[in-house]
């Protein structure tokens, strides 16, 4: 009797579909030459480790991230297989190879999840910069739940030191408190929506300037501003590496 129960637990619990889950991308397959390194700056170290690894860590850190696409450079591929195999331990990361521009390279990640998206076995996409490698994994569940909630979400911080500029006469005007965001990644969406609107760009040879305002050409989808942390800013020139290793030698990020 024990047995036969057993068993038909066994029986309920496997036939008991798995709740969607999140994908993260991480793009890292532009050059970042501002930076004044000869190889992709991803790949620089920072505070021990290559950059790019301490952004995987934070995503394999989120229990609702069930998959992980890396988007990398053919040339970085030996780089790629030294983060993966030293520096990203237990992580399941998928490879692909960028397009020639941003919104390109997104594209290539959606369709290698595309057969998960239309499935449904993954709901949510989240998009993020592999040159911001201090982003936390609080964030990241912030945005998720952000966009799993609204349909879009996107980290930024008040851009309370921006003016408008009249187009007319140059002169400056007040912006209202609020009113302008230093936009962060991740920038995360509904992923059924966020396929279709990135297969319709690629047909009308759209080209966005991130994530976001291709969702605002062909979906939509509410976007929501989350409030995003001032550790997770871009790595664009040497001075930025050194003010990461300062936070890092001062907090209690993982590795």
């Amino acid at each position: 009797m024990i047995s036969l129960v057993a068993e038909r637990e066994g029986r309920r619990r496997r036939g008991r579909a798995r709740p969607p889950f999140a994908a993260g991308v991480v793009l890292a397959s532009g050059a970042g030459t501002r930076v004044g390194a000869s190889l992709n700056k991803v790949y620089l170290p920072l505070a021990g480790r290559r950059l790019v690894s301490w952004s995987l860590s934070a995503f394999h850190r989120v229990p609702d991230v069930g998959v992980l696409v890396l988007v990398a450079r053919p040339q970085d591929g030996e780089l790629v297989d030294w983060v993966l195999d030293r520096e990203v331990a237990g992580a399941e990361v998928e490879v692909v190879f960028g397009g020639d521009t941003r919104q390109g390279s997104e594209l290539r990640a959606l369709r290698q999840l595309a057969a998960r998206i239309d499935s449904g076995v993954i709901d949510t996409v989240l998009i993020h910069d592999a040159a911001r490698p201090l982003v936390s994994p609080a964030l990241i569940s912030g945005v998720l739940h952000s966009a799993r909630r609204h349909g879009g979400a996107i980290p930024g911080l008040p851009a309370d030191d921006i003016a408008a500029v009249g187009e007319d006469d140059g002169r400056l005007t007040e912006l209202s408190a609020g009113s302008m965001i230093r936009a962060q990644t991740p920038q995360g969406f509904r992923a059924a929506p966020l396929l279709a609107a990135y297969e319709q760009a690629a047909r009308e040879e759209f080209v966005g300037t991130d994530t976001a305002s291709c969702m605002e050409q062909f979906s939509a989808l509410p976007v929501h501003w989350v409030r995003g942390e001032q550790q997770n800013f871009k790595i664009t020139y040497p001075h930025d590496l050194l003010v990461a290793e300062q936070v890092l030698s001062a907090s209690d990020y993982q590795t």
